[in-house]
């Protein structure tokens, strides 16, 4: 569980080639749907937080030492948010940047600026 802080660091290098190039909403679903565009990556670094998540649910099972438990909690939380501003990062330079050339993006912006709100409580 310690490697995450350092996948972390290098997911955060992101290059233009991991932003949104193509960020289409899917006309085929009444919602709204667009194609991530490191989904391998994403789904791999979830794949790994939700290995640590079975690690707590197994330290809480043994009885392990609360501080121990609360690191652990604290790694996990680190590592989602770390998705998290992976995928707000693509957001904002694909979906966001391609609303603002189109139309000005007033309601894109809007829709980022509550995202960005909702996830800072």
């Amino acid at each position: 569980m310690e490697g995450e802080a350092g996948m972390a660091t290098q997911s955060r290098k992101a290059s233009a080639v991991d932003k949104c190039a193509h960020c289409e909403v899917e006309t085929d679903d009444p919602g709204k749907r667009v194609r991530q565009p490191q989904k391998k990556a994403l789904t791999n670094r979830l794949r790994r937080i939700e290995g640590q998540i079975g690690g707590v649910l197994n330290m809480i099972e043994n009885d392990r030492y609360c501080v121990d438990i609360l690191m652990q909690i604290s790694a996990v939380k680190s590592a989602l948010d770390g998705v998290a501003i992976q995928i707000l990062s693509a957001h904002a330079s694909g979906c966001v940047r391609k609303a603002v050339k189109e139309d000005g993006g007033d309601d894109a912006i809007e829709e980022l600026l509550g995202v960005v709100r909702r996830m800072m409580r």
